[in-house]
């Protein structure tokens, strides 16, 4: 087995907006139907932030939750990170937001970029920063408010997407065994533009020109982007399992993106699992980008369904092309 990073998540926590849109909702603006995309994805209805709302609203909200589970005030976090696709603007990063609503005044606070990876790529920064001593307690939050970036033209990609946060304490491990067993993070740049939004960067400025053919808006090659995913997610379960010396049955949970239904089966079936031990909730939020693993943790943990002493595999693959896997013990 490969050695422990001796870290812990004290406290979890999660944040849905109000607003349900059912896939009724778009049958009435699409030529689709509640069939359609519930076979093809799993999704039947998915939740949208109100006008107050934004991804550092989101975010506050359940890393406050978190904060309160694990225990902690905000005067305790040293860090906040937030893996985000949907910044509230350009700059500063919508984490200094978040420290703002939270009044965590004694954090450091950045984002990160990786989209549907992105919460995995937070925690694996975490557990590094916990590791070398440089801080006690950080907050890593997964926020995602994509309703504002997506084409409602679109069938493709609007009916996939949903708002929502989720959020961890992590701190260093209380106990021998605790911790992380194993993390890998990649990426694939050649296929960075099979998910993305064009315009209103640096490299493509906004201009009458890309409002006008709709560039603000997320675009994605849904047929290339399924086919990687579950190849990925494949590879990432096979290494995932050779690096630990774990097998399968010694996983009391696996959580993954929740990306399309029939990608998440396709890693149930490779793991040889029974449907209990794979965490799901696509059904009820679709895809919340890099929100959706820690969604999905805090639904599990408070659900009761996980332990200390459980081993647990996060799993995602997201824009960029990323991918990030990671093994650890409650």
């Amino acid at each position: 087995m490969s050695d422990i990073i001796p870290v812990r998540f004290a406290g979890t926590g999660s944040y849905l907006p109000e607003e349900v849109l059912g896939n009724d909702y778009f049958e009435k603006i699409l030529d689709t139907s509640d069939e359609w995309i519930a076979t093809r994805t799993g999704i039947r209805e998915r939740r949208r932030a109100s006008k107050d709302e934004n991804t550092s609203i989101l975010s506050a909200n359940a890393g406050r939750a978190a904060i309160e589970d694990a225990g902690l005030t905000p005067e305790d976090i040293d860090v906040i990170i937030l893996a985000t696709a949907t910044p509230d603007h350009p700059f500063p990063s919508t984490a200094a937001f978040v420290q703002s609503h939270l009044g965590c005044v004694n954090a450091a606070a950045f984002d990160v970029g990786a989209a549907c990876s992105g919460f995995l790529h937070a925690c694996w920064i975490a557990a590094g920063q916990l590791q070398a001593g440089m801080a006690t307690n950080v907050l890593v939050i997964g926020a995602e408010t994509l309703s504002r970036f997506l084409d409602y033209k679109e069938r493709g990609v609007c009916i996939l997407m949903g708002d929502g946060a989720g959020a961890v304490v992590m701190t260093k491990a209380e106990r021998e065994g605790q911790g992380i067993l194993h993390a890998t993070l990649g990426c694939d740049g050649t296929k960075a533009k099979h998910i993305w939004i064009p315009a209103g960067g640096a490299a493509l400025p906004s201009s009458e020109t890309t409002v006008a053919e709709r560039m603000h808006y997320m675009q994605m090659k849904g047929r290339d982007v399924f086919k990687f995913a579950v190849v990925k997610m494949t590879s990432l379960i096979d290494e995932a399992m050779e690096k630990t010396g774990l097998s399968p049955d010694d996983l009391k949970m696996v959580i993954p993106h929740q990306s399309n239904l029939r990608i998440i089966e396709a890693a149930r079936e490779r793991l040889g699992l029974p449907a209990e031990k794979i965490a799901v909730n696509i059904e009820k939020y679709g895809n919340t980008s890099a929100a959706s693993v820690p969604i999905t943790f805090d639904e599990a943990r408070r659900a009761g369904k996980l332990a200390s002493g459980d081993k647990i595999m996060l799993l995602a693959i997201g824009a960029g092309l990323t991918w990030g896997s990671m093994v650890f013990e409650l």
